[in-house]
């Protein structure tokens, strides 16, 4: 399961670019990676497990702007078109999960 942040949020202001870099920062600590500007994505291994995070995402999406979050199955990652400049690329690959003992 993946789980995408898509933001814009106003940066005219001082304060207006701070509140967009604290938001940003708070997907980055979450272990969201950027895939593309304002387009975060981070993979679960189920959505029960994104629970506790679209609720943390939730609470930091600052008054102004416009946030979507949302959740897609592997396979429908998978059959995603990706393209830098002419060239067609495969989709990342979901990250290797780590077993402690």
């Amino acid at each position: 399961m993946w789980l995408f942040v898509m933001f814009d949020l106003p940066v005219k202001t001082r304060a207006e670019k701070r509140r967009y870099a604290q938001f940003r920062q708070h997907l980055l600590r979450e272990g969201f990676s950027g895939m593309q500007y304002s387009v975060y994505a981070r993979y679960f291994e189920s959505e029960e497990a994104t629970a506790g995070c679209r609720r943390r995402v939730a609470e930091k999406i600052p008054e102004a702007g416009r946030v979507r979050v949302l959740h897609v199955t592997e396979r429908q990652f998978a059959s995603m078109s990706v393209f830098f400049g002419k060239r067609r690329h495969e989709p990342e690959e979901p990250p290797e999960q780590l077993l402690l003992f």
